[in-house]
């Protein structure tokens, strides 16, 4: 399943079934879980340890020295779940000695055409990741978010579960889950219902998320009172848990 004119290195492991395209370079310490496929003319660098079933298209650069002027050569990784599919010319880079010294992909992701995704990012499973979406340095994406085309976000922002981010939004805050931003700087424009639909919510949980996104933005109330009003929700409408726990784990400022 290696074609004859990949170069693999002797210290690389991968299933059995795993197949490996033309011009393809694996490098030392990569590891590639049963069932991938990689396509021609990939570069995956290491230590990178990628999971099962995953799909990597043609020209695309995994794991290879993080793009950060502090990075002096140590040990760093990038880890990739399941099933993933990421296609031409993304880039993804390892982590540095200045974070956790990983970057982390979960499982079950679309990473379309020409999209970045920096050193010690965080990607949750089922994100949707439009052609030239980039990922600074130390971003985290919770599940289920969509990032429109050519959207681009700040180092060490957080983008919470199910939030949506308009093509060429730009990122320099934190995104609460839920949440439809679009625009440069991004501004909130409402919740994103129809993934909500997509996803199984129903009428009246989208409702309460909604009633709980005018807490936060259309009510002219503090943040901190703001959060007490949607956490005393929480009993009853058990679906603010996500969104109450994106406000309370920004580190920097949210969005508004």
């Amino acid at each position: 399943m290696i074609h004859s004119t990949a170069i693999v290195s002797d210290s690389a492991t991968f299933a059995d079934d795993v197949e490996i395209g033309p011009y393809t370079v694996i490098g030392d310490d990569v590891e590639i879980g049963s069932g991938c496929k990689i396509d021609s003319h990939v570069v995956i660098n290491g230590p990178t340890r990628i999971g099962a079933d995953n799909h990597i298209y043609q020209f695309a650069s995994i794991g290879d020295d993080p793009q950060d002027k502090k990075y002096a050569g140590e040990a760093t990784r990038l880890t990739i779940g399941d099933r993933n599919t990421i296609r031409e010319f993304c880039t993804i880079s390892r982590g540095t000695s200045q974070d956790r010294g990983e970057t982390r992909i979960g499982d079950d992701n679309w990473i379309m055409a020409y999209v970045h995704i920096a050193h010690d990012c965080v990607v949750g499973n089922r994100t949707i990741m439009a052609n030239n979406t980039t990922l600074a340095g130390h971003v985290h994406i919770g599940d289920w978010v969509i990032c429109g085309g050519f959207s681009g976000v700040h180092q060490f922002c957080k983008i919470g579960a199910h939030a949506f981010l308009g093509m060429y939004a730009g990122i320099n805050a934190d995104v609460p889950a839920y949440t439809l931003v679009s625009g440069q700087p991004a501004k909130p424009k409402g919740i994103n219902s129809e993934g909500l639909k997509r996803r199984d919510f129903s009428g009246a949980q989208i409702r309460n998320i909604k009633d709980a996104y005018r807490l936060v933005y259309r009510k002219g109330l503090k943040l901190s009172e703001a959060m007490l009003q949607v956490e005393s929700k929480l009993e009853t409408q058990p679906e603010l848990a996500l969104f109450l726990e994106s406000l309370r784990s920004s580190e920097r400022l949210i969005v508004r």
